[in-house]
């Protein structure tokens, strides 16, 4: 029995869910599949799997041995695939999804540096602040900004996102600065349209209702035009530091209530598929990972 075979064999069917499909994915037949998981169950001597004539169950023993084996299969796949690129230029068109303000603001000195590195790949950066199915619309990766759940997706965390609470000095000067979260009722609040209200922090479940009445507020899908307005004296924006640090160090833009801060999100390049991972994509990866730094270069204004 070839033991990295077996295993192999034993993580495709749990993961397809049959014998059938796990076989299909392997290019081999269900009999051979089945032969190799018992030989495995043999060779470790406990039982892997529970098998009836519709479905799989895992036993206590399967489900750690599962979770092992996937990291053991998924480090010998980086391993050969980093030897790969080795001796495989990468080469061929990158299709990027990345945020508007995000790629507008960071990210045309990453891809200039890589692109020098690898003058074999193309970019086609794709800017929209929406979620993109990466698989259906024939993107590469995505950058994504926020609290990632639990996909099939590979998720690789790039750096931390800090959201605060800022307005400018003649804004606070004009209409005070703000103590507690219950002081930003009486302000006007620059909402980003795409924020989820009710998993902010509780200044921003202040400031969304300050808008309610004769002050208004203003909403926009774009944070680049809410920290401009900002600065402009408009009302107090909540805005991740890639965006309003430039202004906050420069002294356009005041940070308020910084021991309310939520807990930072952080910018995680999302791809598809971990095993046969073009070296174009891994390039990427391995380029961006650090690239902005740890804190990230923008958070430097303190």
């Amino acid at each position: 029995m070839d033991r990295i075979d077996a295993m192999r064999a034993f993580v495709t069917v749990v993961n397809e869910g049959t014998f059938t499909r796990a076989a299909g994915r392997l290019g081999m037949s269900p009999q051979l599949v089945s032969k190799y998981v018992s030989q495995l169950e043999t060779h470790l001597g406990v039982r892997l799997l529970n098998r009836t004539t519709r479905k799989i169950h895992l036993t206590e023993a399967g489900t750690q041995y599962h979770q092992r084996a996937q990291q053991v299969l998924n480090d010998i796949d980086d391993m050969e695939n980093q030897l790969d690129d080795l001796h495989t230029p990468a080469q061929g068109l990158l299709r990027i999804s990345a945020p508007v303000s995000f790629a507008i603001r960071h990210m045309a000195p990453l891809l200039s540096q890589f692109q020098t590195a690898h003058p074999g790949v193309g970019i086609d950066l794709q800017l929209n602040d929406r979620k993109v199915d990466i698989v259906e619309e024939g993107f590469d990766i995505a950058l994504r900004i926020g609290h990632l759940k639990s996909s099939s997706l590979i998720a690789k965390r790039l750096a931390p996102v800090r959201l605060v609470l800022c307005a400018s000095p003649a804004y606070l000067e004009q209409h005070g600065t703000p103590r507690r979260p219950e002081d930003l009722a009486n302000h006007r609040y620059l909402r980003y349209s795409y924020m989820d209200i009710d998993a902010g922090p509780p200044a921003q479940k202040w400031l969304h209702g300050s808008g309610r009445g004769t002050r208004g507020e203003m909403v926009s899908n774009n944070g680049d035009v809410l920290v401009e307005s900002a600065i402009a004296g408009a009302g107090i924006a909540l805005q991740p530091t890639f965006i309003a640090g430039a202004a906050i160090k420069e002294g356009k833009l005041k940070m308020l209530l910084p021991e309310y801060e939520p807990e930072p999100m952080a910018l995680y390049a999302v791809y598809a598929h971990r095993q046969l991972l073009a070296s174009k994509v891994r390039s990427f990866i391995d380029h961006i990972d650090g690239f902005f730094g740890e804190p990230p270069y923008w958070d430097r204004f303190d």
